[in-house]
């Protein structure tokens, strides 16, 4: 990988390598490990299978000596939702981590720098690298810059939590209908927009939410729809 190319996912990353070596296994998926033996010493599942470990325990760390006081249960879910595929890929497409990894031919031609798999595996190679290269506290360091956000805007919507679906099954039980979800506006520039949306049973609105995506703006109104059925 040409030095340039390092330098642009370090700058990134706000973590310059002292052990380049480490970084590129980070980065080697087993088909470009498999095709090219001369060019690779390693590929990245140990460094995966570390990262992992390393995530967890940031995450469940930050949550214990946050503000929100949260319950184990809690906890448990919130950590589960952080280090899901889905989640782990959007961290990496925040970095365009797709680009800088080092695939075989196949996994090349069918779309590998997108695959959420493969992305949500590197970040965690990556932050076990991180971690042997520089320690748990450049570790944390990281994780805390690149899910800080996440983590955040999960523990003001509750997206751990699945009100869509119970929402969904509350008003089937009593209303024999299904919640109806409207954008009522959209604002500011592209990468920093904002979504209010409505939900509506059977024509009455029972509640709205605001966010930095659709999901969270559902997911919000969900809960508010929630609190008025209760009530």
């Amino acid at each position: 990988m040409p030095e340039h190319e390092i330098s642009h996912l370090e700058n990134s990353l706000g973590y310059c390598f002292k052990d380049k070596k480490i970084f590129l296994e980070a980065l080697t998926h087993k088909s470009f490990f498999h095709e090219n033996p001369d060019k690779a010493d390693a590929y990245n599942e140990r460094l995966e299978f570390l990262g992992d470990s390393v995530l967890g325990f940031v995450v469940v760390e930050y949550l214990f000596l946050s503000d929100y006081n949260l319950t184990e249960s809690v906890m448990a879910k919130t950590k589960s939702y952080l280090v899901k595929e889905s989640v782990l890929s959007e961290i990496a497409n925040t970095i365009f981590l797709g680009k800088y990894l080092r695939l075989g031919k196949g996994e090349e031609v069918t779309g590998g720098r997108t695959k959420r798999s493969l992305l949500a595996d590197a970040v965690e190679a990556l932050l076990g690298a991180v971690y042997i290269d520089g320690g748990y506290e450049k570790a944390r360091s990281l994780i805390i810059r690149l899910f800080k956000e996440k983590i955040d805007a999960i523990m003001r919507s509750g997206e751990f939590h699945d009100f869509k679906t119970e929402l969904q099954e509350k008003t089937q039980l009593l209303f024999s209908t299904i919640p109806e979800y409207k954008i009522l506006r959209q604002e500011g520039a592209e990468h920093k927009k904002l979504f209010t949306i409505e939900v509506y049973i059977e024509g009455e609105r029972y509640g709205a939410g605001t966010g930095k995506s659709k999901k969270e703006a559902e997911t919000l109104a969900a809960k508010e729809a929630l609190q008025k059925l209760q009530k």
